[in-house]
């Protein structure tokens, strides 16, 4: 039985740190002295934490504050993604309206894709971006959770995943197009 409140609070969630830590930044090594730093920090932390309520809401924003903080202090491109990671985002976002925001893509045009390629397109969002996106599509965080984890108004969200969403339609319909991987429907609105 465990009897610390720390290891209490933070063990049932542990596989989704890493699983996130995996998605931010790509790679095994990369991850796992993510999760560390950001236990750590958590640990250093936690004596002071008023709201034990939502864990999982505050261990998210330690992990992704120790995120920007490694970016910043290594450069941005400092952590690569290996393209063999296992990833789901673009089945989670074809179950719902893929692009909302678009005129034209309203259909399956990701099966296209291999996942090194949306890797790939993944890797070149600016961190920001990529961060809101994996959150609010691979984990399923509100936009206002997300707001509240990396300590940014709702309306800055919000344009992050527009922005980000339009960065990979953009992305993606290109590689498409020029690889004649489109449908003669899609291909009538480029």
């Amino acid at each position: 039985m465990i009897t610390d409140p720390f290891e209490q609070m933070v063990r049932p969630h542990l596989d989704f740190l890493y699983g996130l830590a995996m998605r931010l930044c790509g790679n095994r090594t990369a991850a796992e002295d993510l999760v560390q730093d950001a236990l750590l920090r958590a640990f250093r932390a936690f004596p002071t934490l008023r709201n034990r309520e939502r864990p999982r809401l505050w261990l998210t924003r330690v992990l992704t504050s120790a995120f920007h903080d490694r970016l910043r202090s290594q450069g941005a491109d400092a952590v690569a993604m290996e393209i063999d990671t296992e990833f789901d985002l673009f089945d989670r976002i074809t179950e719902e309206d893929p692009f909302p925001y678009s005129d034209r893509v309203h259909l399956d045009f990701l099966d296209l894709f291999d996942d090194a390629k949306i890797l790939e397109v993944l890797q070149a969002l600016h961190p920001d971006l990529r961060t809101a996106l994996i959150l609010a599509y691979v984990y399923g965080f509100t936009a206002k959770e997300i707001g509240e984890i990396l300590n940014r108004p709702l309306g800055t969200v919000l344009a992050w995943l527009h922005r980000a969403r339009k960065q990979l339609e953009r992305e993606l319909w290109e590689y498409a197009s020029t690889r004649h991987l489109l449908t003669s429907q899609a291909e009538a609105w480029v």
